[in-house]
């Protein structure tokens, strides 16, 4: 990567001096088409034909019977927990390295978060962490699995597929079957990646998606609950709808929400999911090239894949692991920012987050706190053109190199 690029032939949106953003969407199907009918027709709110249409393409996408789109992946992950009756003072173990948003999820239902540390390879839960909180922290009472620390039921495991890679269901599954225990899966970043040549999204009793605006197809916001469960979808259909029991009287016998996806949104998602694996080739292009640039340059260790994955490299990040002075991740994501091409650390382990220092019931996750302390997460837009790529890798090669 020592040869300069030549920028006096761009190709269209390169973009050699200006900024360069992490992740935005890419609209080129039939999203402008679907979305006049929606304005033509006046179907723009939460009733009309896409919105029906865009559940059946996800449902038969992923292989379940059932979806129910939501305004977005948050409020997926909320419903999911109700469905799935985790009630206030259950626990639910939950992947550390995430996002903040599945805590956060499990605290609007009053119940407690225990934080399960990564695996090292993929950054994933961390099966033999889930399994030594399992047999070594709680135990069998009537039934029950306990946590002996808390004297508080755990009443699920809520995996989260980070950066378009899959857990290991299969291990969480087993582990989580032992214990009697539903697997609530988060795949709101996962969506196109394959699991043993299986679709993310058929995986755990309940899977929850998110096609927020950096999601590999987006519908500017809007979320979605996969299920087998027939009870269980119905039930989020009618907590999605505000819970109506009598839409003409306005009689609620529960507690509902205001999370059903409008039906403009539905349009842009139908529209983006019938481009879905062009945007997964993409992503992997995109991916194989920053591999192909950093695989031997000292001091960075590229994204793996796991031999049972199909990862969609949604948000491609590297570790830099380098000890010389003034190389730290912090410099680099500083660097790149001043000039103008986006870079940004992973989000903190929850159990650092000040936001839930109120828990008290807190495993130790080194590895997820080592991940975040070296992660780098790059430029890797589905439009992200080659001149741009090249820029990107040749700010980060002369970052190395100083």
């Amino acid at each position: 990567m020592g040869q300069l690029v030549n920028h006096s032939n761009l190709e269209p949106g390169a973009s050699p001096e200006g900024f360069i953003p992490l992740a935005v969407p890419y609209i080129h199907g039939n999203e402008w088409k679907y979305v006049k009918e929606c304005l033509d027709t006046g179907w723009v709110s939460s009733v009309g034909q896409y919105v029906d249409k865009f559940e059946s393409m996800l449902a038969d996408y992923a292989g379940r019977k059932y979806a129910v789109a939501t305004i977005n992946g948050t409020a997926a992950l909320h419903i999911a927990l109700l469905v799935a009756g985790i009630r206030p003072d259950d626990e639910v173990l939950v992947s550390d390295l995430t996002f903040i948003a599945p805590v956060n999820a499990i605290r609007y239902v009053g119940a407690w978060p225990v934080f399960i540390d990564a695996e090292p390879d993929y950054w994933q839960m961390g099966p033999d962490s889930l399994r030594d909180f399992l047999e070594n922290q709680c135990e069998n009472r009537s039934g029950e699995t306990v946590n002996k620390s808390t004297g508080r039921t755990v009443k699920a495991v809520m995996p989260v597929d980070i950066l378009g890679h899959p857990v290991d269901h299969d291990r969480i599954a087993e582990l989580a079957g032992r214990f009697n225990l539903p697997v609530i899966d988060d795949a709101s970043e996962s969506l196109g990646a394959r699991y043993r040549e299986k679709p993310v999204g058929l995986f755990g009793g309940i899977a929850c998606l998110s096609f927020n605006g950096n999601k590999i197809i987006t519908c500017g916001g809007g979320g979605a609950i996969l299920t087998d469960n027939e009870a269980w979808a119905k039930k989020a259909g009618y907590l999605t709808t505000q819970a109506k029991d009598d839409p003409l009287e306005y009689i609620h016998r529960e507690i509902g929400y205001n999370y059903r996806l409008s039906n403009v949104s539905a349009a842009i998602g139908c529209a983006q999911l019938e481009i879905l694996n062009e945007h997964v080739s993409g992503k992997r292009e995109i991916a194989r090239k920053y591999d192909e640039a950093f695989r031997d340059v000292d001091g960075i260790s590229i994204m793996k894949e796991a031999d049972w994955a199909g990862s969609t490299f949604w948000m491609y990040t590297f570790l830099l692991e380098s000890e010389e002075p003034g190389k730290s991740p912090r410099n680099m994501i500083k660097r790149m920012n001043e000039r103008g091409i986006q870079t940004r650390p992973l989000w903190q382990p929850i159990h650092l987050s000040p936001a839930h220092a109120d828990l008290h019931n807190q495993t130790q996750c080194p590895i997820a706190e080592s991940i975040w302390r070296k992660a780098v997460s790059i430029p890797c837009s589905i439009g992200l053109n080659s001149i741009d790529q090249i820029r990107v890798i040749e700010e980060i090669i002369a970052f190395m190199e100083q």
